[in-house]
C-alpha cells in the first residue's frame, strides 16, 4: 500500500504477489469495462489526491455520478485537473473506462506535452464477473446492453493498445487473483 493512501486493505495478502513496477511520476490509465474494478484497485494503490475519477467528476458538474447528459462537462474537468497534475510532475491515474484509442489520445497528449510517461493498467476481468458486480451495485448499474458494448471496444481495443509504443509499462490483468496479487512499486522516473 502507498503510505498515506489510508488504511491498510483489509483482505489476507495473497499466497504469491506480482510487482508493478511504475514510474513516479507517470500518467496511469486504468482500462475496463464498468464493474471490473478499476476504482477498488485505484484505492487499493494509489493515494486519494492522485486519482482522477470520470465518476467523481460528473458528481461535481451534475451532483450524480451516473448523470450521462454531464459527461461531456465531467471529461473537461477531468482533463483539466489531469493537465494541472501532470504540468506539476504529479503522478495522476485516469480512472474511467480509457477503452479505445480515442479515449486515451487526449490523455497520453498530456503527457507527452509535459514528459511525463504513461502506464496501462487493463482490469480485463470475464464478462460475467463484471456483469454480476454491476447488477449489485446499487443506484450506478450501467446494464447489460452498455456492458457488451464496452466489451466489444475493449476486445478490440487490446490489440491496439499492445501495439501501441507510448506506454513505458502496460499491463493486463485477467483474473481477480491477478488483480489480488498486484503490488505496485514506484520507481523514480
Amino acid at each position: 500500500m502507498t503510505p498515506g493512501a489510508g488504511e491498510a486493505h483489509a483482505d489476507p495478502a495473497p499466497a504469491v504477489t506480482s510487482e508493478l513496477r511504475i514510474p513516479d511520476p507517470s500518467l496511469v490509465l486504468l482500462v475496463g469495462i464498468a464493474g471490473c474494478g478499476k476504482s477498488t484497485f485505484a484505492r487499493r494503490h494509489f493515494r486519494p489526491t492522485e486519482v482522477v475519477s470520470s465518476d467523481a467528476c460528473r458528481a461535481m458538474v451534475a451532483d450524480d455520478p451516473t448523470d450521462q447528459d454531464a459527461t461531456s462537462d465531467a471529461f473537461s474537468v477531468l482533463s483539466f485537473i489531469l493537465d494541472k497534475r501532470l504540468r506539476r510532475g504529479r503522478l495522476s491515474v485516469v480512472d474511467a473506462t480509457n477503452l479505445t484509442r480515442d479515449h486515451r489520445r487526449r490523455y497520453l497528449g498530456l503527457a507527452d506535452k509535459y514528459a511525463i510517461p504513461p502506464v496501462a493498467i487493463v482490469l480485463d476481468l470475464p464478462f460475467e464477473v463484471c456483469h454480476e458486480r454491476d447488477r449489485r451495485r446499487e443506484g450506478r448499474q450501467v446494464g447489460v446492453d452498455v456492458l457488451q458494448r464496452q466489451r466489444r471496444d475493449l476486445d478490440r481495443g487490446l490489440a491496439q493498445l499492445q501495439r501501441d509504443p507510448a506506454y513505458r509499462v502496460l499491463r493486463i490483468l485477467t483474473s481477480q487473483e491477478e488483480v489480488d496479487a498486484v503490488r505496485v512499486v514506484r520507481e523514480p522516473a
